[in-house]
């Protein structure tokens, strides 16, 4: 029998999978998702058919295009949130030439600053909560991260965080807190640099 292939050989258009080539040869050095990861994050967003999706961490846009690519397809919204203005304007770029039809809202700046100012948002009911969030920014900031989350996430909701086997001692906390909660069901996933998936019940 043959080697089992981790991936298919699920493609976008010619114009969009040579944008990611490129960017996945600077994979190691924008800490992008691998290929393998960025398809199951687009298969999860479609099959929760998520329409208002959160990304903490744009990067240069990666994660990003596979995440408005599935919200093509749901009709959905993404807001994106990067530190380095550098960094998000290559994204911007990037969905501009990949996904010109699909919303995205990027924001610049410290990612809890932020949050806060979109919890505030929907609090005063002028921006409706995420069911969808991928977090892959700072990894020791990651439980400051989900404390604002889990004010902004509606039932049914799904949390999908990287990073958490390659920087375990980092984002321990937000494990162990995602574990305990009787309100969420997670499961890490050996996929990747390691993958937790909870789910808001």
């Amino acid at each position: 029998m043959s080697e089992i292939k981790k991936i298919n050989d699920f493609c976008f258009d010619e114009t969009t999978e040579n944008i990611l080539h490129e960017l996945e040869k600077t994979r190691t050095d924008f800490w992008n998702l691998d290929r393998q990861s960025a398809n199951f994050l687009n298969t999860l967003i479609k099959i929760n058919n998520s329409k208002n999706v959160l990304e903490i961490g744009t990067s240069n846009g990666y994660s990003g295009i596979w995440i408005l690519k599935a919200l093509k397809e749901t009709n959905g919204k993404l807001t994106t949130i990067e530190f380095w203005e550098k960094r998000q304007s290559v994204a911007r770029k990037n969905f501009q030439i990949c996904c010109p039809e699909t919303k995205v809202e990027p924001k610049i700046g410290s990612a809890i600053v932020v949050l806060e100012d979109i919890l505030d948002e929907i609090n005063a009911g002028k921006r409706e909560k995420f069911d969808f969030v991928f977090i892959d920014a700072n990894k020791k900031e990651y439980i400051s991260y989900f404390n604002l989350i889990d004010k902004m996430i509606t039932k049914n909701g799904i949390i999908l965080a990287d990073n958490i086997l390659s920087h375990y001692e980092k984002v321990q906390d937000y494990v162990e807190n995602l574990f305990s909660r009787e309100d969420y069901q997670s499961q890490i996933l050996e996929l990747g640099t390691g993958m937790m998936l909870s789910r808001r019940n």
